[in-house]
């Protein structure tokens, strides 16, 4: 069994990126966005897109044996500072009691003009092991 294992859960596979690495009891998310079924969900709403990308960073966990609450740290890439009072709303709700490490930044844009934000998360999940 290869140290390092990558995980692209249905309808997240695209080509040239693993939507979550885990290498030991560590998993890397690769930023997620509000894409569902190829379309932006929440168009100009900050708090649908956030919700959204938080599905799509669950799912990436969940192919790697991991849940929302491994999560240890997150990085969230804004096209607008307005945008960040949704972001928070889910993300508080979602850690409430258990706050990750967090950094949010304003950048000039993303690939795809309605997008709002781009969410990365790193998460500890101990590796289950096979027993022989």
């Amino acid at each position: 069994m290869s140290r390092v294992e990558r995980f692209d859960p249905p309808g997240m596979r695209f080509a040239g990126m693993s939507q979550a690495v885990r290498c030991g009891d560590w998993i890397t998310v690769s930023g997620q966005v509000a894409l569902k079924d190829g379309k932006v969900v929440g168009v100009g709403d900050s708090a649908a897109q956030a919700r959204q990308c938080f599905a799509n960073i669950e799912a990436a966990l969940a192919a790697a044996g991991a849940a929302l609450a491994d999560i240890i740290s997150l990085r969230c890439f804004l096209t607008e500072k307005s945008a960040y009072s949704g972001y928070a709303d889910i993300k508080n709700a979602l850690f409430a009691a258990t706050p990750p490490a967090s950094t949010s930044v304003i950048v000039s844009e993303l690939l795809l003009p309605d997008l709002l934000m781009e969410i990365e998360a790193m998460a500890w999940s101990p590796a289950r092991t096979q027993e022989i």
